[in-house]
């Protein structure tokens, strides 16, 4: 056989081969890899399956008060694969739209099917004689159907109200790929109250489905997952069990019925040891600064009472997500409210002097006396007494308790290098200073602690001076506390020297009662036990109770008719936007006989801690003590606190409160901020900042999805 003829046998033998297997490769493709889509096409009755995310469980507070609850939402979704397979069925030609795609880097001009166009020519007209019509980002159904297809419905108004709804659902909307559903979506109902301890909750990623989920479900819907506070940290509780729902379909696309029901399951309950009309109180009063917080701790348990700071947020602009404008709001201002001020790391001033004494109790010092001259020097570096710098004055020789009622600096410079840098270190750890406390919380700070590992670490080669410990020793210098760390070592000051880790979640419980989560206090240590005497720590008590109630005292005006409070003042020279500025403090307990509260209240640019923060936590023990009389505190929705960054001189009370506790009489200064404190430029003098996750995003209504434009749109024939 000639050559030219063996060629052309072997052509057609190899055409005849190639054809039979493209033949079975189509023949597989029909069968098995796309049996469902052409099946879709058959006539007669065919199911869906829709998964159903589990119920999210509400966040209580410890009486019950729900802080974060489910509403009924109430919602139109698109299977945006259906409609255009519906649209097929009654349309001769796809609608097309020509796009721009790249070919080795080379444009090319192609189609692609134009499911915006669908929409606003088969859907939307029928939804605008309904009145459920809305506005929506075509752009973003543009790419949720490239993405997704149908197996991710694209949500498209969830606004629906009860009425609508109804009405809707009796009519059963002729359109395939039009659903109705009634699902669970967070709410807050209190607004801003405690936003920063509940956080918010944000939709589910849409690419985030397992690869099984694809296999059982033609619709996928995933569950929302929390974002900030008690709804991040305890998501994996909150969240439900899943869910599903079998519809059946007609050869038309129309739902006729529901073939099977798996009921999604609710999660766990966590209640907080928040209260949430004692919360309302501390938000409410701490509104009268700009950015400020406060801390209430039970002394008896470690459980925390009410944890604000100002300014705030309001969780729900957060769902189902957030407008672009209200979120840039946010950002724009200029006093931060997502920083969550009562685990945020501030310059402690002259109430780190408390944390000094309980180290000098550790090491038995408590009973020594020190000479205030007005000043100490430390080389060429002379830091002096508030009193020095307003008058030349000197306090003399002074005890611990007088020290404290006073807040002299130089017997605490003294004191914190008598018993050395090590020890000092080692005592403020020990009352959880220069860690996190542990709090349920995303962001708490530990604070910072000179000469502690950690600081050494961060500054190699560099160790404690004399000045440096005296610094330390008065919450200057490079020493950062949250207000959560300091009202937990009040808390152990006020009952004897028990220091409780403290507690925001009282109890987690599932629906059938079982406990996730158990209520039970936790004693980290106790410092009688640790060697303190109890003599020794009586000792910085009565400091505290000098320095409300007797003349000389810088914390008058935290002073209560009838009520014996104890409390300590700070004034801290910080910068703010890399100005000089001062961090205010006052921190307290009360009853003094027998504690139950401790009061931590933090304003940023208050330039006295007796003056400003002085009266705001008057006003707090006030409104707690008389609640425990038979008064009831009043609780409603919190709007939000924008703040400010201007300086607070002072914060007044009326004037009968003032002449009720003759204050001004009580020889209150609160001048601890006349402090000359050398400020390096190693220090860090600025609260720290709070990582906040990014939102999802409400698209716009663009042009094509604007509804007068979309129902003109002319239909392809």
């Amino acid at each position: 056989m000639e050559p030219r003829h063996r060629l052309r046998i072997y052509l057609l033998t190899a055409l005849v081969l190639f054809g039979f297997g493209a033949l079975l490769s189509r023949l597989y493709e029909f069968q098995i890899t796309d049996e469902a889509y052409y099946k879709s096409l058959e006539p007669g009755d065919s199911e869906v399956t829709v998964r159903e995310p589990g119920i999210r469980g509400a966040i209580l507070d410890r009486h019950g008060v729900e802080l974060a609850r489910n509403r009924r939402n109430y919602e139109v979704y698109f299977d945006l694969e259906e409609i255009h397979k519906s649209y097929r069925r009654r349309h001769e030609l796809d609608a097309k739209r020509d796009i721009v795609t790249s070919e080795k880097g080379m444009p090319r001009l192609a189609e692609e099917t134009d499911i915006v166009k669908i929409v606003n020519t088969w859907v939307i007209p029928k939804l605008v004689e309904h009145g459920v019509a809305k506005g929506y980002n075509a752009n973003a159904l543009r790419t949720h159907y490239v993405t997704h297809r149908g197996l991710v419905p694209f949500s498209y108004n969830t606004e629906l109200n009860y009425e609508q709804f109804a009405r809707l659902a009796e009519h059963n909307l002729e359109v395939p790929g039009v659903y109705l559903d009634v699902r669970p979506q967070r709410e807050y109902p209190y607004k801003a109250l405690a936003a920063h301890q509940l956080g918010y909750t944000q939709q589910w990623e849409k690419g985030d489905i397992p690869e099984d989920a694809k296999r059982r479900f033609n619709h996928y819907i995933g569950e929302e997952q929390g974002k900030l506070g008690i709804e991040a940290t305890f998501d994996d509780l909150l969240r439900g069990p899943e869910g599903s729902k079998t519809y059946i379909k007609n050869e038309k696309g129309k739902i006729t019925g529901l073939s099977d029901y798996r009921e999604p399951k609710v999660g766990a309950d966590v209640t907080l040891t928040i209260d949430a009309r004692a919360q309302f109180l501390v938000s409410n009063v701490l509104r009268r600064a700009g950015r400020a917080a406060g801390v209430v701790m039970d002394v008896r348990t470690g459980e925390i009472l009410a944890m604000a700071s100002v300014p705030d947020y309001d969780p729900n602009d957060f769902i189902p997500s957030i407008k672009g404008d209200v979120y840039k709001a946010y950002l724009d201002n200029p006093s931060s409210p997502f920083t969550d001020r009562c685990i945020s790391g501030f310059t402690p001033g002259s109430t780190f002097k408390l944390g000094t004494s309980l180290a000098g109790a550790l090491n038995g010092l408590a009973t020594r006396s020190f000479s205030c001259d007005g000043y100490v020097s430390y080389g060429n570096y002379q830091p002096a007494c508030w009193l020095w710098n307003k008058s030349k004055g000197r306090h003399g020789s002074l005890s611990l308790p007088e020290a404290i009622q006073k807040s002299c600096n130089p017997y605490f410079f003294k004191l914190g290098n008598t018993m050395g840098s090590d020890k000092l270190v080692a005592g403020l750890h020990m009352l959880g200073f220069g860690s996190p406390t542990g709090v349920p919380l995303p962001n708490e700070s530990g604070g910072r602690i000179p000469g502690s590992k950690v600081w050494k670490q961060a500054n190699r080669g560099r160790s404690l001076t004399s000045g440096d410990v005296a610094q330390l020793s008065i919450g200057q210098g490079d020493s950062l506390a949250t207000p959560l760390q300091l009202c937990a070592m009040v808390s152990c000051v006020a009952n004897g020297g028990r220091y409780y880790t403290p507690r925001l979640v009282k109890h987690a419980k599932l629906p059938n009662g079982t406990f996730l989560v158990e209520d039970k206090p936790k004693l980290r240590v106790d410092l009688i036990k640790e060697g303190v005497a109890p003599s020794d720590l009586e000792l910085i008590r009565k400091g505290m109770w000098k320095a409300v109630n007797e003349a000389g005292g810088t914390a008058g005006r935290a002073k209560i008719p009838d009520v014996e409070v104890a409390a300590k003042t700070g004034t801290a020279q910080t910068a703010d936007d890399g100005k000089p500025s001062h961090n205010s403090w006052t921190v307290a307990f009360a009853p003094y006989d027998e504690p139950k509260y401790a009061v931590v209240v933090l304003v940023q640019n208050g330039k006295s801690g007796g003056a400003v923060c002085g009266p705001l936590v008057h006003l707090i023990l006030r409104g707690l003590l008389a609640r425990d009389e038979g008064m009831k505190l009043p609780l409603a929705p919190l709007e939000t606190a924008y703040g400010d960054k201007e300086p607070i001189l002072e914060i007044e009370l009326p004037e009968d409160v003032l002449a009720a506790i003759d204050a001004t009489e009580i020889g209150e200064t609160g001048d601890e901020a006349a402090d000359s404190v050398e400020v390096r430029p190693a220090v860090t003098l600025t609260a720290e900042p709070t990582i906040t996750p990014e939102p999802t995003i409400t698209p716009e209504v663009d042009e094509e999805g604007d509804i007068p434009r979309a129902i003109l749109v002319e239909e392809p024939e």
